[in-house]
């Protein structure tokens, strides 16, 4: 395993203690708020993990089949178990149920439509587009800006819907586009 998939995996190891951390603040926010400052440790150890492998990877070209599942699934895995946190537990800001089901209902598809790709390819380049990108920094900037409180944290969590939606509606189109051009090119033989 080298390095940058041991980071990722560091970094899908580290979502358990991340939510215990803020199940455990909200039980009792005035006595354990020190516990939504750990949470927030941890997250933010998450997002740095995230930047440096994706930079091991590049530089070093050390990308590999198993990395190209590892990482987005660890940045998967702490993105939503956040949004599940951020909304189950009681918090100064409520995070809306609206934007946690667009957030989901999106990788959800994701992930449905690249299992699609793959049963019909039986492989499957996954390459993060821009849109993508931008849309995983608002999400993890309105994870930060919720866990500190700050009161203008909906302008980024519509933001990151936003952009959510924009890079949902362009996997779909990607997908749908490798999926024709496996279609035509089989019906060309």
């Amino acid at each position: 395993m080298n390095i940058a998939n041991k980071i990722s995996t560091f970094r899908i190891l580290i979502v358990p203690f991340f939510v215990a951390c803020f199940i455990y603040y909200g039980q009792n926010p005035l006595e354990r708020d020190y516990l939504r400052f750990i949470a927030l440790t941890l997250f933010l150890l998450g997002v740095i993990s995230d930047a440096i492998d994706g930079y091991i990877a590049r530089k070093s070209k050390q990308q590999s089949p198993a990395g190209l599942v590892l990482d987005p699934l660890g940045d998967k895995l702490l993105l939503m178990s956040a949004f599940i946190s951020l909304y189950a537990v009681p918090l100064r800001i409520k995070f809306p149920l609206t934007v946690l089901l667009i957030i989901i209902s999106r990788d959800i598809l994701i992930l449905l439509g690249a299992v699609v790709i793959f049963m019909v390819k039986q492989k499957i380049n996954i390459f993060p587009t821009l849109w993508g990108k931008l849309t995983t920094i608002f999400q993890m900037l309105v994870v930060i800006c919720v866990i500190l409180q700050w009161e203008f944290s909906f302008l980024f969590w519509w933001i990151a819907v936003l952009f959510t939606l924009i890079s949902g509606c362009d996997y779909i189109m990607r997908g749908f586009k490798t999926l024709y051009a496996l279609d035509t090119a089989g019906n060309n033989h």
